[in-house]
């Protein structure tokens, strides 16, 4: 892990163009409940440079720390930015036994991971198109479930694990799985920059930063510090931020038209949305910010796999109800029963109402 907490990182603000990658990354501090982001490009286009910049914007979180006597003491400090090493063992991640004390002491203590680490901090995973999938997929369970397990033998420790997570990659070193690309809540595609004019200023902002940072980071504080607040503010607001049924209804039939199956588009959609709302000081949702988020939430969540599958299966079914009618036709079915066997005060069984989409 990097000890990124030290880094002096270039302002997100300075950053030349990348509208897309900038907002991302700020919707996903202010709402964790959008999935987090996904970040797509070439090597040397500025992914873990603004991920890094952060940094400067990270909220006020409420941390509870225990104590030597055994007791739990709460403070608030900004959120962290933990860093995942691609070289990192299942042991790093999820934790294990703490060796030091073990040969020391002569006994078991089990240690957190750095998913463990990472709760309530901000996770940024970069290649993570090259991590082992096994590590991956506790990555994965950990952000689902909220917590990471550690067990060895018979001994077993939880730890709580609610992090947002942040992942980049370069698509020319391999893809990831249908199923980790679904579990991200927005995805950028950070393109290289195709105006001369943009890229001589990115060239001229980076010279100006390695030459004297601190001066460089002073150009950008007031604006930053500005954002910084604004962060908070809209954390305050998103509880009360509402999303009106008709725009509930819009982006269910913009997700159908799209025949995305994975209910979690809906999920970054709405949430993404709510966090823009929030961000604008406003406590409702409006068509806008469903229409800025919708690329960012939906991309890249087509599958033209799933089509053709539930294409046959639902061939299929058609099949068997062709089957179903042309032989039952044949034979009349033998009466049912005028009175139900017991007596029960709703009208409809459980199990009728379930294959009735009801229950």
């Amino acid at each position: 892990m990097h000890a990124a907490d030290e880094i002096q990182p270039f302002p997100l603000l300075a950053i030349v163009g990348q509208p897309e990658l900038k907002t991302a990354l700020v919707i996903t501090l202010i709402n964790p409940l959008v999935g987090g982001v996904l970040l797509s490009g070439p090597y040397g286009v500025g992914k873990t440079t603004a991920v890094r910049s952060l940094l400067d914007l990270m909220p006020i979180v409420e941390r509870e720390l225990w104590q030597d006597d055994g007791t739990i003491r709460t403070v608030r400090e900004p959120m962290r930015l933990i860093e995942l090493p691609l070289n990192a063992r299942i042991e790093d991640v999820v934790g294990g036994i703490n060796e030091r004390v073990a040969i020391e002491q002569q006994r078991v203590l089990l240690e957190e991971g750095i998913l463990a680490r990472a709760h309530r901090n901000l996770l940024y995973v970069d290649e993570i198109n090259l991590l082992e999938p096994h590590v991956i997929d506790v990555i994965l369970d950990a952000a689902a479930q909220g917590r990471t397990l550690v067990r060895r033998g018979p001994l077993v420790r939880l730890f709580p694990a609610q992090f947002v997570l942040v992942g980049s990659m370069n698509p020319e070193e391999g893809t990831l799985r249908p199923q980790i690309m679904d579990r991200f809540g927005l995805r950028v595609w950070v393109a290289p920059l195709s105006d001369a004019r943009e890229r001589l200023e990115v060239y001229r902002r980076a010279q100006l930063f390695r030459t004297d940072p601190q001066a460089f980071r002073a150009a950008y504080a007031e604006q930053t510090q500005l954002l910084r607040e604004e962060v908070e503010i809209a954390r305050e607001i998103l509880p009360h931020v509402q999303v009106p049924p008709l725009l509930e209804a819009l982006s269910l039939n913009l997700v159908q038209e799209l025949q995305i199956p994975s209910h979690r588009a809906e999920i970054a959609l709405l949430e993404a949305a709510r966090a823009r709302a929030a961000a604008d000081f406003r406590s409702e949702v409006g068509q806008e910010d469903i229409v800025r988020m919708a690329a960012l939430a939906l991309r890249q969540r087509r599958s033209t796999t799933i089509e053709a599958y539930a294409a046959q299966v639902q061939q299929e079914n058609e099949q068997v109800q062709a089957a179903l009618h042309k032989i039952t036709a044949q034979h009349s079915p033998p009466a049912a029963p005028e009175q139900p066997i017991r007596k029960r005060k709703q009208s409809r069984s459980t199990m009728r109402q379930l294959e009735q989409g009801g229950a």
